[in-house]
């Protein structure tokens, strides 16, 4: 680790909670012990106040200085986020449509100095994320587009229901909206090895309230999620302020790159990695999306 590094930390994470330089401590283990427990229990963990109160106005002001670089694009999904034409049985959930009106900030417009960017590379942040979510380490992705966004819902819009293609997210509010733009989820609502798709179905035509779950959350907050196993969503934003979140995009290997159609879709434009790394991507299961 480098100082620049620890003074980073010292600087802007609530290092009395969660002490990334010092792994041996008892207020580490504690946070570590209580994210690996939420994250089985209920596949989602939210660390409060992880950045300090004293940074959350610059957190904020940050990302939004970047948000109108954001894609923006409105599109007609379904949850798994594959072609609607697809060929699928009457029944299948992915019939189900919805219009996804969200909108992305790249990493390669993400400030480097900027307190989300020097976080998404800190060695320390990705050991304390690797503990939690019970890996021996975690790689920033190669992708030059997708390894670190600014997530961005105007009002009036929502990000429909879905599911993450990573199985694990790390992401962290910067500025949240004057009302709606709640963060709801069925945890665990299938698995590796089922689709469960009645369960599914029954939530995307509003029957699913019994397995629903919400969040509000709070700029500053660290949520670590499951969600390529748990559907959710972010329900539409009300008022005159967009809600902001940071998403650091990680993985299990090196060299993780998007797939082409995946990352025109949300970024509006692929560089020359993507278009060399196409058809080499590797899954670790066979679910839909």
């Amino acid at each position: 680790m480098s100082a620049a590094e620890v003074e980073l930390v010292e600087q802007v994470v609530d290092t009395a909670r969660y002490p990334l330089s010092d792994p041996a401590s008892a207020a580490w283990r504690d946070a570590v012990h209580r994210a690996r427990h939420d994250l089985r229990e209920d596949g989602c963990s939210v660390l409060p106040d992880f950045i300090r109160p004293s940074r959350q106005e610059e957190l904020r002001r940050e990302g939004a200085r970047i948000a109108p670089l954001a894609h923006y694009d409105v599109e007609v999904v379904n949850a798994y986020n594959i072609d609607t034409n697809t060929e699928l049985p009457a029944d299948h959930p992915a019939r189900t449509t919805m219009t996804r009106g969200n909108a992305f900030v790249a990493c390669d417009q993400i400030p480097p100095h900027s307190i989300i960017h020097r976080l998404y590379t800190s060695s320390l942040f990705k050991r304390f994320i690797a503990e939690c979510v019970e890996l021996p380490a975690v790689h920033e992705l190669a992708d030059p587009l997708a390894g670190l966004c600014l997530n961005v819902v105007r009002p009036g819009m929502d990000h429909p229901w879905h599911f993450d293609t990573n199985e694990f997210a790390v992401s962290m509010l910067t500025q949240e909206p004057e009302a709606g733009g709640i963060f709801e989820y069925c945890a665990n609502i299938r698995s590796a090895s089922s689709e469960n798709f009645a369960d599914v179905r029954a939530v995307l035509a509003g029957d699913g309230e019994q397995v629903i779950r919400r969040l509000a959350l709070r700029p500053g907050d660290l949520q670590l999620f499951k969600g390529r196993f748990s559907l959710h969503r972010v329900t539409t934003v009300q008022g005159r302020e967009q809600r902001h979140s940071a998403i650091f995009a990680y993985s299990e290997r090196p060299g993780v790159i998007g797939s082409v159609a995946r990352t025109k879709q949300i970024f509006g434009r692929v560089l020359p990695e993507h278009l060399a790394a196409e058809g080499r991507a590797v899954r670790g299961d066979r679910l839909l999306d």
